[in-house]
């Protein structure tokens, strides 16, 4: 479903181009699927950084899904010392597992542990759309929601996605600023994101794995064309099917650069 969410979120001006989508291999996680994309979001990011960038502002996004493992980053050529990464493990079971990233006794020291209740935490305004409410939602396919109150402790099935997310703007001046600005607007993203992936369970929840790849191609090339934009079939990835050396090592800065945040959110 995120391929819907980008399709949705970009217009004729700004959006998501999906670059590369591919499978690939790592000798520990295993077959997975590598993606690249090059998002546009100049008008989205508050007046006193639009006023620092050029007009035309783009973030790289490179991905890769080795279910139930994933790593994400996100760079900026304009600005080298901007980078995200976030590392996301999934598990069946309703937050209550205390390190499964690996993560070391300093980094579990300095993490900040942010619960996403997709049901009950507030969305923006903008985001809201009353049929996209797990607490009004059920599921005709599935019977699952809507989800009451109190429902991560009582409902079954149930999923934890884990998120280490690690945000780098070493820029003086600017720094804890944007920072904190970069996680507040990863979180409202998460919010809906995960929101919709509940409430849009009749369209995916008979589907086979090929069925994805499939829709993710058909939407992919339905973004692109929304945003007029075409993938440049020449254009290749340095080095598509392996993260970066930094990737998938800890992605958790010193305490002296940045504060690790993990998020967990369910759906």
């Amino acid at each position: 479903m995120i391929a819907r969410h980008s399709h949705e979120q970009s217009n004729s001006d700004e959006g998501v181009e999906v670059i590369i989508n591919t499978e690939c291999a790592d000798p520990v996680y295993g077959q997975g699927q590598y993606t690249e994309k090059k998002i546009n979001l100049s008008s989205k990011l508050p007046y006193w950084i639009q006023g620092l960038i050029p007009k035309i502002f783009y973030i790289y996004e490179k991905a890769w899904n080795y279910y139930p493992f994933t790593i994400t980053e996100y760079t900026c050529s304009f600005i080298p010392k901007f980078r995200i990464s976030i590392k996301t493990r999934y598990e069946d079971n309703n937050g209550s597992s205390e390190n499964v990233l690996g993560l070391s006794s300093i980094e579990l020291t300095n993490r900040e542990v942010d619960f996403v209740d997709i049901a009950y935490d507030e969305l923006s305004a903008k985001h809201y759309k009353e049929e996209e409410d797990p607490k009004f939602f059920q599921s005709k396919k599935s019977g699952r929601g809507p989800l009451v109150e109190g429902w991560c402790q009582t409902t079954q099935p149930i999923m934890c996605s884990y998120k280490l997310v690690n945000a780098s703007f070493e820029i003086w001046g600017m720094q804890a600023r944007v920072e904190d600005f970069i996680h507040k607007w990863i979180r409202e993203i998460l919010l809906l994101g995960h929101r919709q992936a509940f409430t849009w369970i009749d369209e995916w929840y008979d589907m086979h794995l090929k069925d994805v790849r499939n829709y993710e191609k058909k939407m992919h090339a339905a973004t692109n064309d929304k945003i007029l934009l075409k993938n440049d079939s020449s254009q290749e990835c340095t080095s598509p099917c392996t993260p970066s050396t930094h990737s998938i090592s800890s992605s958790v800065l010193p305490p002296t650069e940045s504060i690790s945040r993990s998020w967990f959110s369910w759906s």
